[in-house]
């Protein structure tokens, strides 16, 4: 419900609903780990990233990529692009197969390989009927594959991560509403009490769900999770259509037809419904 809340603020400047997102959700995580008694685990995870060049990188580049894919989607969904955010979203486990195939080997079953062919066919067909690359969705896709792939590189404590991840960003935050404030440009503190107020639980809005998440994730199926995370996407389409009346065209319709076959076909190649079959190219099947 996410959009809902941006949509509030669509008065505020993208840039600025980021660096607020960003300042408040790493000062009400510090609260979270006070009143869950983490702060000797935080101070663990930091001595053991002082001795693992890796994982600082790997978060480095978590948090600069998430802060991207945030500030993303709130642009989009404040420009009337909530459909492509949708999109977006429904493409990223479908770039996560690639980034796994790519970057740590995995293999894919025939299943995952058809079903990559027919989301690109989807984005063909948004690219073509609208003369221009659908970059928003692709961006959001990608940004957050990324983000996942770094996030297993790190594996900490979800708290003490996403504590972290913002605390890394924070400083360019606060700098950047310092400059508006010099400026004479910012919303926070001038527009309104609900306003402020809004931008300060922006930081809420951002961990509680993420927290939930990595909690819920313990306890579930992997192929749950996955098909679980397809509610933000749809809810995000059918507000994006219905409630801000946002163009939905015939093209666009085939696109996402194109997008859910082959998140079915995703879906069901993780379940016990189809047999597992590993991609076998002639040169491996000769041996």
């Amino acid at each position: 419900m996410l959009p809902i809340y941006w949509k509030l603020l669509e008065h505020v400047n993208a840039l600025e609903i980021l660096a607020n997102r960003i300042f408040w959700s790493f000062t009400f995580m510090l609260i979270v780990l006070f009143f869950t008694k983490k702060w000797g685990l935080l101070v663990r995870t930091l001595k053991g990233f002082a001795q693992n060049q890796r994982q600082i990188y790997a978060l480095a580049i978590a948090s600069l990529i998430i802060s991207g894919n945030w500030f993303i989607y709130i642009w989009a969904v404040n420009s009337g692009h909530m459909i492509e955010a949708s999109l977006g979203y429904y493409i990223n486990p479908l770039v996560s197969i690639l980034l796994g195939m790519l970057v740590l080997k995995e293999k894919l079953t025939i299943y995952q390989y058809g079903s990559f062919i027919l989301a690109a066919i989807g984005v063909l067909i948004m690219t073509f009927s609208h003369g221009s690359f659908p970059w928003i969705s692709i961006s959001l896709a990608l940004t957050f594959a990324v983000y996942g792939l770094a996030k297993k590189l790190i594996n900490v404590d979800s708290a003490v991560g996403l504590t972290l991840e913002t605390f890394v960003v924070s400083p360019i935050a606060a700098i950047y509403v310092i400059f508006l404030f010099v400026q004479g440009s910012n919303s926070f503190l001038t527009a309104s009490v609900g306003t402020d107020l809004l931008l300060i639980g922006a930081g809420v809005a951002t961990a509680v769900p993420l927290l939930y998440f990595a909690k819920g994730a313990q306890k579930i199926p992997l192929s749950l999770l996955g098909f679980l995370q397809y509610i933000a996407p749809t809810l995000t389409l059918i507000l994006g259509v219905f409630v801000y009346q946002e163009h939905f065209t015939k093209t666009q319709l085939l696109a996402f037809l194109f997008i859910w076959s082959a998140l079915t076909i995703y879906s069901l190649s993780k379940s016990k419904l189809l047999p597992k079959k590993e991609f076998k190219n002639e040169k491996q099947a000769t041996l």
